[in-house]
């Protein structure tokens, strides 16, 4: 007893030195890990500010080609909802929607009902799979996307023959109109396709990647001449930016819940990730039933297992516990030696009157060292081991 409390009040915990030497790695990789997050999430805002915004000079963004326009005369505007959309189409208007698949299945259907007979142009910027059969149906996006981003026109389209090579490669596409435009093929499916109006001289473009209209790529193969005569071909231009705040995407009826937002892509792999934690769970666990005792290969003394038991006892700050083994101990130790049975040694009503009859003590003095609170401090813990083993020396006394 004694030498466990002696070992717990001498054994020293880790210093602060110490500590900072065994985790400085894992804290240094964790700074960098941040510093890095937070650099790529500052080089993608500012290279990604004011995509496909018109009044936006950032390198993804398409003020030159707004200038330009104004320069030949069409005049551009920029709506964020739907309700606008709608309203500004008509035969003079070319509608422009930079991000068809932001928009909800019912935002889709609406759009598609105000632009089918309106005389005018709609033009769908990279509209995929989810959006583009039920804004033009009839089209249809390939789930491979083009290897190349610079393609030739290969069709009628004056517009595309004029401009010649443009960068639009992106999604491709299949239609069933026959009377369509199909341009730029990438492995024989158009990038850019041209449906016509068949109630009117409107049509619906459907462009497979918005780089033409991008700043820093305006001025490479024919994106300009494409772009000024797609979007110049009415006197106003309508730029519609799908916005996550426009009321008509709650009011459609079809809300998106938290799974529906995340790609097919990171469900898949969410999964795989899964599987691979059970088997690597079921690999680390390959000893399976119970524990096996063996007999160890070499003898241990006891005094290293107190030892090792005090050190483990300062360490995690465990003085309650300490002081619990120390009282029990003691207990189970006194209470044959006043003729009290071990299995009532933990009761304070069959135990502290049997020592105080031993003892000619107090019982109240007997009860706070036997059953009392646990020590405050490290002092007083090596304060009531003292007190235990003058107890125990005590009553072992003739």
């Amino acid at each position: 007893m004694t030498t466990e409390a002696t070992l717990a009040s001498t054994s020293a915990s880790p210093t602060a030195r110490q500590v900072w030497t065994r985790t400085r790695g894992i804290a240094l990789a964790f700074l960098l890990l941040l510093a890095g997050a937070v650099a790529i999430a500052i080089i993608r805002s500012d290279a990604r500010h004011g995509a496909l915004d018109p009044r936006s000079a950032d390198p993804y963004g398409s003020r030159a080609v707004a200038e330009l326009l104004a320069d030949h005369g069409v005049s551009t505007r920029v709506v964020t909802t739907l309700d606008e959309a709608r309203t500004a189409a008509g035969p003079d208007t070319t509608l422009l929607v930079a991000v068809p698949d932001l928009l909800t299945p019912g935002q889709q259907r609406a759009l598609h009902s105000a632009t089918a007979r309106s005389g005018g142009r709609t033009l769908l910027l990279a509209a995929g799979s989810s959006s583009v059969e039920r804004l033009v149906p009839g089209v249809t996006a390939d789930p491979a996307t083009s290897f190349g981003s610079t393609l030739s026109p290969e069709c009628g389209l004056p517009a595309a023959v004029r401009a010649g090579a443009a960068d639009t490669g992106g999604i491709r596409y299949t239609t069933t109109h026959l009377d369509a435009d199909s341009c730029y093929p990438s492995e024989r499916l158009a990038t850019l396709v041209r449906v016509p109006d068949t109630s009117g001289n409107g049509d619906t473009v459907v462009l497979g990647a918005p780089d033409i209209l991008y700043n820093d790529r305006l001025d490479e193969q024919g994106n300009a001449s494409l772009a000024l005569q797609l979007l110049g071909s009415r006197p106003h231009l309508v730029w519609y930016l799908p916005s996550l705040a426009d009321t008509s995407a709650t009011g459609s009826g079809d809300q998106k819940d938290f799974l529906d937002l995340l790609p097919s892509g990171w469900l898949w792999g969410t999964l795989q990730l899964f599987i691979a934690a059970v088997l690597a769970a079921f690999w680390r666990a390959r000893r399976l039933g119970p524990l096996v005792p063996e007999r160890l290969p070499v003898a241990i003394r006891a005094s290293e297992t107190v030892e090792g038991r005090a050190r483990l006892y300062r360490k995690a700050d465990a003085r309650d516990r300490a002081a619990t083994a120390l009282r029990s101990t003691t207990r189970t130790r006194l209470a044959p030696l006043v003729g009290v049975p071990v299995a009532q040694a933990h009761a304070p009503e069959a135990l502290l009157p049997a020592l105080s009859a031993h003892l000619h003590g107090d019982g109240q003095a007997l009860h706070s060292l036997l059953f009392g609170p646990p020590p405050a401090d490290d002092t007083a813990l090596i304060t009531l081991t003292d007190r235990l083993d003058a107890l125990e020396r005590e009553v072992r006394r003739p």
